[in-house]
């Protein structure tokens, strides 16, 4: 019988509980759905010496070895994240402590992942530079003025890069988590596992984090957050980063900078997500044909409408449709 697959998830305090103990189930119920006699995982939660830590719910969570009993000890490392809330800031924790054990450990570990803000410890430690990842969307403007070397999308609930997987946090660290799975024993045990959760068994890496109109609020009467609440009313007009500028007799070069530094995202990123989002509602809840959503939400043509659906969500407008209606 092949050895268990060791999952050692690294936590300090503040952690959102659901971050570590989401994904430490998804690998419980699949080693358990596949009887005895079959490979599974092991799961163990590392804190910096060994202490139980307070998670952000108030609950203490035990840990079962120190940050120096993991090295070499580990198949799939995770790193969870924390943050500080102050009123509608929120500033994610990076333990420097922790940051300095993953630029020895995370070299020679053979799956690097981490959970909501946890990617801000990755980034920290040097190991997104030059990469794609995400976040929880409350932290990804500041994931990406902090480490500009690092892609930061927004708006996937995980991307996977090679041996590197990163993930908005809560509920899609449990969908990581399935990916993972399925890519260790196939999509059967996955599915038995995400049945057994009562999950959507595959809730695909680049299915939006929200919709493009829930970005995060700004003050009431604010200009740029007025614009955002235009755009979602007027998708089929002229919505170039030019034509926005000009409705705040902004610059563009200013108008895409703030606008950049507010959403954590460009304008034309943002306006893409609003029609996108529009689309799948049409998807989901009419019977139009794609012509007429493609015209409807603003993306002008099924051409730009799939080339939006398969860069942003990774499928097609007819499999959304089939997939969510």
């Amino acid at each position: 019988m092949l050895p268990p697959h060791r999952v050692v998830i690294a936590a300090f305090p503040g952690v959102e509980l659901l971050n570590v103990t989401g994904p430490a189930e998804v690998f419980s119920v699949a080693t358990r759905v596949a009887g005895t006699g079959r490979p599974g995982y092991t799961v163990r939660v590392a804190t910096a010496q060994g202490e139980p830590v307070t998670t952000s719910s108030g609950i203490r969570l035990m840990a079962d070895l120190t940050l120096d009993e993991v090295d070499g000890d580990v198949d799939t490392l995770l790193v969870s994240g924390a943050v500080r809330v102050h009123g509608h800031e929120v500033e994610p924790m990076v333990d420097r402590g922790i940051t300095d054990w993953l630029r020895e450990t995370a070299p020679g570990v053979p799956r690097l992942g981490s959970i909501c803000s946890g990617a801000h410890l990755l980034a920290a430690a040097g190991l997104l530079d030059g990469r794609s990842a995400t976040t929880h969307w409350r932290t990804a403007a500041r994931l990406a003025a902090d480490h500009p070397l690092v892609t930061v999308d927004p708006d996937p609930i995980f991307i996977r890069q090679g041996r590197l997987w990163t993930c908005a946090g809560i509920a899609s660290g449990m969908d990581m988590a399935l990916a993972m799975v399925t890519e260790d024993h196939g999509p059967e045990r996955a599915l038995a596992a995400a049945r057994t959760m009562v999950m959507y068994v595959k809730r695909a890496g680049g299915q939006s984090q929200f919709s493009a109109p829930l970005a995060p609020p700004a003050a009431p009467g604010d200009r740029l957050d007025d614009l955002r609440v235009w755009i979602g009313e007027h998708l089929t007009e002229d919505l170039s980063a030019e034509a926005l500028s000009a409705r705040l007799h902004l610059s563009v070069r200013h108008f895409s900078r703030l606008f950049r530094e507010r959403t954590g995202t460009t304008p034309t990123a943002y306006v893409e997500s609003v029609r996108l989002d529009a689309a799948r509602r049409l998807l989901q809840d009419s019977s139009h044909g794609l012509p007429e959503i493609a015209a409807l939400s603003g993306l002008g043509s099924v051409e730009s409408l799939h080339r939006s659906f398969r860069r942003r969500l990774g499928t097609t407008p007819a499999q959304y449709r089939r997939r969510f209606r």
